[in-house]
């Protein structure tokens, strides 16, 4: 049907008598649509947890979020630990959130996994931020019960923070099952943490992912490059939001402050980037004493003798 001027405005007519006729005018039900986006804008702030670096929060639209989950994964097993700490800074921080209500976190990981990183230990959980009194370790023996574990624990709404530890890229748990881990935290308004320890990318319905790597030993260096002697620094992370909304990953070193509970970007020391620059010890070498057992002998004069018959 081609509309005519004059079609045109007995359609508009007929919105207008329509909308007088319900009590509306067009006007209203714009303040009303653009109020809605605002409320939507807000709604999704408030499901946010700002990580305190502005690149990452700008690249997460605000932050970590609450209603969903978000994927960890180390891409060899030697990493794990990188990727563990910081899940584990993830939750401390999720943790400080909900102090009010001390809703604990609940971590559960497989048989497999469990074996191949251990399990968290108390005393290394309070060095790291996290409180050892609301923190639950959960092994399920098989990974069908881990994957019922973490959905009913988001559906339950106790926990501050799910944490779900698999091994690889299982056949059992593929982009169907994340699916169902995603719907079931985003309706439960919980957050989900997928950590993925030696895994590849794969397709997977959480909206963010890192990758996480061990980092230099950057915070036992001063800003000028000299050496912090003696001491042990925060834990420091090479991260890298592979997958969201922007158009290329994110990538940088992180610090995690276990006492203040918050993270802080940290610029690669000179010696990462070329590490000639800096040699393995920066002394003075001493010299070899005179009188070391073993030292070889000084060859005095050489007397040539015929060769006997």
């Amino acid at each position: 049907m081609v509309q005519t001027p004059m079609t045109r405005e007995r359609l508009f007519a007929l919105r207008e008598e329509i909308a007088r006729l319900e009590g509306n005018s067009i006007a209203a039900a714009r303040q009303e649509a653009l109020a809605g986006e605002s409320g939507h804008a807000k709604q999704r702030e408030i499901h946010r947890v700002p990580l305190g670096v502005a690149a990452l929060d700008h690249a997460m639209e605000g932050g970590l979020p609450l209603n969903g989950m978000t994927e960890i994964r180390s891409q060899l097993m030697r990493d794990a630990t990188a990727a563990t700490g910081f899940a584990l800074a993830l939750a401390a921080l999720l943790q400080r959130r909900s102090d009010e209500d001390r809703s604990p976190v609940l971590w559960i990981s497989d048989a497999v996994t469990s074996m191949e990183t251990g399990i968290p230990y108390a005393l290394g959980l309070a060095d790291f931020g996290v409180k050892p009194e609301r923190f639950l370790h959960a092994a399920p023996r098989r990974l069908e019960e881990a994957l019922w574990l973490a959905e009913t624990a988001v559906e339950s709404g106790a926990f501050s923070v799910s944490i779900l530890e698999v091994k690889g890229n299982p056949a059992h748990f593929g982009l169907t099952e994340s699916r169902r881990l995603g719907l079931r935290a985003k309706a439960a308004g919980r957050p989900l943490l997928l950590l993925r320890q030696s895994g590849e990318e794969e397709a997977s319905s959480a909206p963010f992912r890192f990758l996480v790597e061990p980092a230099p030993a950057t915070s036992r260096f001063l800003p000028d490059q000299s050496m912090l002697g003696g001491s042990i620094g925060n834990p420091v992370f090479r991260l890298t939001l592979e997958k969201s909304r922007n158009p290329a990953p994110v990538s940088l070193l992180l610090e995690w402050n276990p006492h203040d509970r918050q993270f802080s970007p940290v610029r690669e020391p000179e010696y990462a980037r070329s590490p000639r620059k800096l040699p393995a010890h920066s002394g003075s070498r001493l010299p070899a004493p005179a009188n070391r057992p073993g030292r070889p002998q000084e060859v005095g004069s050489v007397l040539a003798l015929e060769r006997a018959s």
